[in-house]
């Protein structure tokens, strides 16, 4: 059975572990976390075996990176590739239940929780996270680094940018864009198209403010 490395000792890793162990699709070996004070300590009973930059030590391991913003993923899938990590050597994980129809595409590094749902033409990126009860309606395009929290509702044809962020119990009108690295915050129903670097909340949604690092 091929080797798991856990990228960060999160929460989003614990429940990583728990769907692997049950699913038997890897067996996971180890968390690799930057934190001094998880060093050598057990989590669920798996051990904290070294910081992410150790990951080059561990030659036969496939990684998953577990960090829960898309920001920090991709920060980590480049701090792998400076190392001489390649793409291919990035697992993916999907929910035993979880079924990709033909015509559906799931990239290298997702992870897709209990009952994500996907339906026809759906097309998930890289190192995408889907929590549990999120649903993927006909040709969504979810690009990588994307985060759907527990419970989003995408209608038909959605586009989600990179690294966006949609919070728990979400929805989003069929046709519409979300912009990279955007925010929709939790409950929120999303009847226009967000722009990028923005942080929209309430129902209907409304920009709340833009991110701090993209203010000219």
């Amino acid at each position: 059975m091929q080797e798991l490395m856990l990228l960060a000792a999160s929460g989003l890793a614990r429940e990583v572990l728990a769907t692997v162990r049950v699913s038997g699709q890897y067996r996971v070996t180890g968390f690799l976390d930057d934190a001094p004070g998880l060093q050598g300590t057990l989590i669920d009973g798996v051990p904290v075996a070294g910081s992410i930059d150790d990951a080059s030590f561990f030659h036969d391991a496939r990684f998953l990176a577990c960090v829960g913003s898309g920001t920090g993923r991709r920060e980590i899938v480049q701090r792998l590739a400076r190392l001489g990590i390649t793409d291919d050597r990035f697992g993916t994980v999907l929910e035993q239940g979880v079924r990709v129809p033909p015509g559906c595409t799931v990239g290298r590094g997702s992870i897709l929780l209990a009952n994500v749902v996907l339906t026809a033409g759906v097309t998930v990126g890289a190192h995408v996270v889907a929590m549990p009860q999120v649903t993927m309606t006909h040709d969504n395009v979810v690009a990588d680094y994307a985060t759907l929290a527990a419970g989003v509702t995408l209608g038909g044809s959605v586009h989600i940018g990179s690294a966006a962020y949609l919070g728990m119990n979400s929805s989003v009108r069929q046709g519409l864009r979300i912009g990279r690295e955007s925010t929709l915050g939790m409950g929120a129903v999303l009847l226009e198209d967000l722009p990028s670097h923005e942080t929209w909340a309430g129902v209907p949604a409304k920009p709340i403010r833009q991110h701090a690092a993209h203010i000219q």
